[in-house]
């Protein structure tokens, strides 16, 4: 059974220096030997069932001008890359509702995974209490399959 762990993100994360007073940040770990670029591939290619709930999200909120496009790249992804080094990929953007990153950082064995969110107005709010509990679920769900990884999907990937 995978034993993935609550935990605070390592200090020495990037992720950290956009944390205020006030912002949500969470933290989940995991012994894996994957490099981040490797465990967030894993991780970012949800199952099914979380990418019929990230449809259902598109289409809620899409009229109310919310970022719904899941690219890594364009003006409205919602996952572009933000930071990148050989221990710490961070990916995420600003809306108007919140602002939000995910890093993915190797240390000491671990995979670490910390979602931070700043919430802009009342609607960030809201979203993000709406979202929390399927939040959790996701995330979870992708630590477990991070840590399960085979090792052929363990070789570099460039």
């Amino acid at each position: 059974m995978t034993n993935v762990r609550k935990t605070p993100l390592p200090s020495n994360s990037q992720l950290w220096q956009m944390v205020e007073p006030g912002d949500f940040i969470d933290g989940y770990a995991v012994q894996s030997p994957l490099s981040p670029q490797q465990a967030a591939k894993i991780g970012f290619s949800m199952p099914s069932w979380a990418n019929a709930l990230l449809a259902l999200r598109n289409t809620i909120v899409k009229p109310l001008g919310l970022k719904t496009e899941s690219s890594d790249t364009g003006d409205g992804a919602i996952f572009p890359v933000q930071f990148e080094d050989e221990n710490e990929r961070i990916i995420g953007t600003d809306d108007s509702h919140l602002n939000f990153r995910i890093s993915v950082m190797r240390q000491d064995g671990m995979i670490h995974m910390a979602t931070w969110v700043h919430r802009n107005n009342l609607v960030g709010r809201i979203y993000l209490a709406i979202v929390m509990p399927f939040h959790i679920l996701i995330v979870r769900d992708a630590m477990r399959r991070i840590s399960s990884a085979p090792i052929a999907s363990q070789a570099p990937t460039h």
